[in-house]
């Protein structure tokens, strides 16, 4: 499917006709939607991109702007503001950083912005704004049936020790680590141990593994305060719900 951009406004202009054209000539599927929530939320399925063009001292109303927020936040998807300097800085105060791509001022140099579509969606296909979870564990196998079920919904990292984590830790970053609790040599609550006590990996979120579901090893298990924990039982569309989830709540 082709990446679809929404081009968001009060009302389709002479400029954003030419806007569009150029978008639809560089291979994109584009279309002009007035920048209230009905009208968005009825052209929405499939898009990739939105580009809010505003006039100088216009902006979408307030309940536009938090229903944006919201449909850009739960899929991942990114916004390019398109305005006056001040205009553009009025709505990005409003709106988290994560979900703003670029931004341009009026009169827009048309080849940047495209230039800046195609960096965006070539980012989006290389996976660069996808999190990086970490695997530990010292089943080979099931680090790799985890790794298969992730792989198409994030970066997906593994070590099969405690260890080997930490120096995997020392060169790159992780937005989450899925741990092992019960692995031989350097058990998972002392892996946890030594992330916490380092500066570089005390603030990674840890959610521990583990193939005790009794009450006393859960309860063990809890009183670490790790971020959450997941039984090894657990299916692989279910896993995929709950990092959703916990991604969704901690962005």
């Amino acid at each position: 499917m082709a990446n679809k951009v929404m081009v968001i406004g009060e009302k389709e202009t002479f400029l954003i006709r030419v806007l569009l054209k150029k978008i639809k000539d560089s291979g994109f599927t584009c279309e002009f939607v007035e920048w209230t929530v009905d009208a968005i939320n009825a052209k929405w399925a499939g898009t990739s991109l939105v580009t809010l063009y505003m006039d100088e001292g216009r902006f979408p109303s307030d309940k536009t702007v938090r229903f944006l927020i919201d449909k850009l936040s739960e899929e991942d998807k990114h916004i390019i503001p398109i305005g006056e300097a001040q205009d553009i800085k009025g709505l990005i105060d409003r709106i988290p950083g994560n979900v703003v791509y670029k931004t341009f001022t009026r009169p827009l140099d048309n080849e940047a912005y495209i230039a800046a579509v195609h960096e965006l969606f070539a980012k989006v296909e290389a996976g660069e704004f996808r999190k990086r979870i970490l695997i530990v564990d010292d089943d080979t196998n099931y680090l790799g049936m985890v790794r298969e079920w992730l792989k198409e919904h994030y970066k997906v990292s593994m070590a099969n020790s405690g260890l080997q984590a930490i120096k995997w830790l020392g060169k790159n970053k992780a937005d989450l680590i899925l741990l092992d609790h019960e692995m031989p040599v350097t058990t998972g609550p002392q892996v946890l141990e030594m992330l916490r006590s380092d500066h570089e990996t005390k603030d990674i979120p840890v959610m521990f593994l583990t193939g005790k579901s009794d009450k006393e090893s859960v309860m063990a298990v809890v009183a670490l305060k790790p971020e959450g924990y997941f039984l090894k039982t657990i299916g692989k569309e279910e896993l995929l719900e709950k990092l959703h989830e916990y991604f969704m709540l901690h962005k």
